[in-house]
């Protein structure tokens, strides 16, 4: 455990954190028209992945402050498995991918994912054989008010799929956290928090993951 975390007993990743985009069937479909476009001529061939670096984390409770030119930020509800020694998930974790409005959708850019604070860290981990990975449905509220549903049966890939997808191109190690996928909202684009917000993720078995937001950071 290290010094960052805000109670001893919390979770807190000892291994690289990646994240999965265009995993939910509704994002995919309303983002479906521009695949065709330049560069890339065409729909993903294989999960599209980002790494969430270690000055993003944040414990549950925790404040996350927004860069002094950001008025609002995306809120990324997210299931997350955590590995142990044999490559396989052993828990999982709610967190919040946080990250600046953008439309690289296919590469975001890492300032705009990999802001200081930017993933919120559900406080307790999961022993993976209790949960029911392709039925978890998230529920973000932002100042106590629902904005967002997430259910995990709606997922381009299902948590086995996308393992196997994965697992063709790279080895996860011990302590490696990878983000299950965040949805959008029906218009595209996902529920946003701007200073003095608080939002909360929750699921059924979970203890709910709380941050808040501030503004004016250097």
């Amino acid at each position: 455990m290290t010094q960052n975390a805000s109670r001893s007993e919390d979770y807190w990743p000892q291994g690289t954190v990646y994240g999965v985009l265009l995993n939910f069937k509704q994002e995919w479909q309303l983002r479906a028209p521009q695949m065709p476009e330049a560069p890339y001529k065409g729909a993903p061939k294989a999960p599209v992945l980002f790494i969430k670096t270690a000055n993003t984390f944040t414990p549950c409770e925790g404040r996350i402050a927004m860069p002094s030119a950001v008025t609002e930020v995306d809120i990324g509800a997210n299931l997350a498995w955590v590995f142990g020694p044999d490559a396989k998930p052993v828990a999982c974790v709610l967190v919040n991918d946080v990250s600046i409005p953008h439309e690289s959708y296919y590469r975001p850019p890492v300032k705009f994912k990999c802001v200081d604070g930017f993933l919120g860290l559900g406080a307790k981990a999961r022993n993976i054989a209790q949960v029911n990975t392709d039925a978890v449905v998230l529920t973000v509220k932002l100042n106590g008010h629902v904005v967002q549903v997430l259910n995990y049966a709606d997922t381009v890939r299902n948590s086995q799929a996308l393992l196997a997808d994965i697992s063709e191109f790279m080895t996860f190690q011990e302590g490696d956290v990878l983000l299950l996928g965040s949805d959008c909202l029906a218009d595209g684009k996902r529920p946003r928090a701007k200073a003095g917000d608080v939002v909360e993720i929750s699921a059924d078995g979970f203890a709910t993951l709380v941050n808040s937001f501030a503004g004016g950071a250097a």
